[in-house]
């Protein structure tokens, strides 16, 4: 199913008839669960053509802007220009974690013949199963695993598109957001993890109290969003989480955040527990604390990297001996966001690209016609845009041309503008790989070994990647995927209690470098636009 819906093509518009009517016509699962009435908010589209064509935004859309609607509020009211929408919770590929999920168990979640316990208390009487989840909220995606917490084995997943695009494609504008329609996005995003949890415990006959803990892993707005702290302060300088100002003062010991599951509303034990790993500083969240996790970043020899790309890329360094990180605010291009054909890693999204003479050849996730161009394949085209010499290290083409062809059947292009967004989001990755190396005192051919985590770290061309200047010029044979490695190292923390102790003591070692305080940031961000290798 293509992930764009085209209300025009092959189908007549009627007057009167909802976006939702339409979605029907294609198959397509909008998700809602209020029977059209328009109290559930989770029928989100995004209207990208013909949005003066829809009837007025209802009481029930008061909460949305732009181009968003909801598919049961929004009607037909003229037949004059076509319109084209998109669902924006679709089920996404599904980023397997490269290894088991941990070598060590001991759970805080214990069980005997008769009961189920937390921390050595008793929480419910013993039932089928003693199960967890391990869930990565990303800003774009959401991924997560239901886990046997007395054998480490992964029961089941899922992931689905971050529906809180509505707020904007990355965190400031949803701190922003969160001001106008506060609740607004953490509803959105609760509401579609418990519909695709409600989905999977059916498929594979779980009860909803067979599960007693949740790990949760995300940047630091992402996580405090989802457990209703509020995302203020994350937005203002210092730009830190409320709960990481209650640690510098000394009120809290930590940046851990403990809920019961009614007090979340997630679908599981009602007095079970739902767990946000710790910030490590400012915008470089659990996610990334959890990616030092899954890669034991602590223990291991020589001088690494690891490299979370995404709408923000957290990067961390260390000698053994001294742990940098700094988050790079790269923005959602290379996950699709902003760009007019880019889109996340679901079916349709073209994934590889190679230019064969004058024509382009293309791979697309679940080989059927592509409807856009996500991470990979961006990356795919500006390599082989410059290899050809079509476009120049500052991202002009060739021939004075404004945009090239890259799917003629289905008219998808790939144009300067898509390029000029693209070189400041790598721009973005490239300072921070580049000020942390020499904060460090090393340089990239030093480097032992890079970690690169995520779903388009892991489909990306490495060396395509470095040609362009996206990633540090480290030798591609010690560049390693390590796959989703923050829902590996949740699957992690969420089997073991002592793996919990770890992080806190690795996370206080670890030294923040805030980019835009170097005194040649700016010279630095300029240079990294180029579509040229990072100096590093």
């Amino acid at each position: 199913m293509s992930d764009v819906i085209q209300g025009t093509e092959h189908r007549p518009l009627i007057v009167g008839r909802t976006l939702f009517d339409y979605a029907d016509e294609v198959s397509s699962a909008v998700p809602q669960s209020c029977r059209r009435t328009g109290r559930c908010r989770e029928c989100v589209v995004e209207v990208r053509e013909g949005l003066e064509g829809l009837s007025q935004r209802t009481l029930p859309e008061a909460y949305l802007k732009g181009g968003f609607r909801l598919a049961c509020q929004a009607t037909i009211e003229t037949t004059t220009s076509d319109i084209d929408f998109a669902i924006i919770r679709r089920r996404m590929r599904i980023l397997e974690a490269t290894e088991a999920p941990a070598t060590r168990l001991d759970p805080v979640v214990t069980a005997d013949d008769t009961a189920v316990f937390y921390a050595k208390q008793p929480i419910g009487l013993r039932m089928n199963h003693v199960l967890g989840l391990a869930i990565d909220i990303g800003t774009t995606t959401v991924v997560f695993r239901i886990i046997d917490l007395l054998t480490g084995a992964a029961v089941a997943g899922g992931a689905l598109e971050n529906p809180q695009r509505f707020g904007g494609s990355d965190v400031m504008s949803r701190i922003s957001y969160e001001k106008d329609f506060p609740g607004a996005m953490r509803q959105a995003v609760r509401r579609a993890l418990n519909h695709a949890l409600r989905d999977l415990y059916r498929e594979h006959g779980i009860d909803r109290h067979e599960v007693y803990e949740a790990i949760v892993v995300a940047n630091s707005t992402m996580r405090d969003l989802f457990f209703g702290i509020d995302i203020g302060p994350i937005g203002e300088f210092p730009y830190k989480s409320i709960t990481e100002v209650a640690m510098l003062a000394g009120r809290s010991d930590s940046t851990w955040v403990r809920r019961r599951g009614h007090e979340v509303g997630l679908l599981m034990n009602p007095y079970g527990r739902v767990v946000g790993a710790p910030v490590i500083a400012s915008h470089v969240g659990g996610d990334t604390a959890a990616d030092l996790v899954a890669v034991e970043f602590a223990t291991g020899q020589g001088i690494r990297m690891l490299i979370d790309i995404g709408t923000n890329t957290e990067v961390v360094v260390t000698d053994g001996t001294r742990f940098l990180a700094a988050s790079c605010p790269a923005g959602p291009a290379f996950e699709g966001g902003l760009l007019r054909f880019g889109m996340s890693g679901a079916d349709g999204a073209i994934e590889t690209i190679q230019l064969e003479g004058d024509e382009f050849t293309l791979g697309t996730i679940g080989d059927v016609d592509p409807v856009g161009i996500c991470g990979s394949g961006l990356v795919d085209v500006l390599a082989e845009l410059r290899r050809a010499r079509w476009m120049n290290e500052e991202g002009r083409f060739r021939d004075g041309l404004d945009e090239f062809l890259v799917a003629p059947e289905q008219g998808i292009t790939f144009s300067r503008s898509d390029a000029s967004l693209l070189a400041q989001a790598k721009a973005a990755n490239a300072c921070g790989q580049r000020i942390l190396l020499r904060r460090l005192g090393v340089t990239a051919d030093q480097v032992d070994r890079v970690y690169l985590a995520g779903g388009f770290a892991n489909a990306v061309n490495v060396q395509n990647a470095i040609e362009i200047g996206l990633l540090a010029p480290v030798p591609v044979d010690r560049v390693v995927r390590v796959g989703n490695a923050a829902l590996h190292g949740a699957a992690g923390l969420l089997l073991s209690r002592s793996r919990r102790d770890a992080l806190d003591a690795l996370v206080g070692r670890i030294e923040h470098v805030e980019l835009e305080t170097e005194d040649d940031f700016f010279e630095l961000f300029v240079d990294g636009c180029r579509f040229v290798p990072i100096v590093a």
